[in-house]
């Protein structure tokens, strides 16, 4: 249904505290509505919870699930990961 990766719609549920099948539905309408921008704000919104919480370790993956967002969706050109 969407072209998001597990991580992804994760971190999507994470950061919406909804379902990943709802979040999968979230994701796939931005996609598809041009607004991939709003999912890298949300990984990015998650990377700096999990940093002030001190959860370093899921930090980690956030930001290896940002690379891949970003790497797969180049449309938009900044393409900065400062999120601490």
């Amino acid at each position: 249904m969407s072209d998001l990766t597990e991580g992804e719609i994760n971190a999507i549920a994470e950061h919406e505290h909804m379902e990943p099948m709802i979040a999968m539905a979230l994701g796939h309408y931005l996609i598809t509505h041009d607004d991939e921008q709003k999912i890298k704000n949300i990984i990015m919104d998650d990377i700096k919870h999990a940093h002030r919480t001190g959860h370093y370790a899921h930090e980690r993956v956030l930001r290896g699930v940002l690379q891949h967002f970003i790497s797969s969706h180049p449309q938009h050109g900044d393409h900065s990961q400062t999120a601490a």
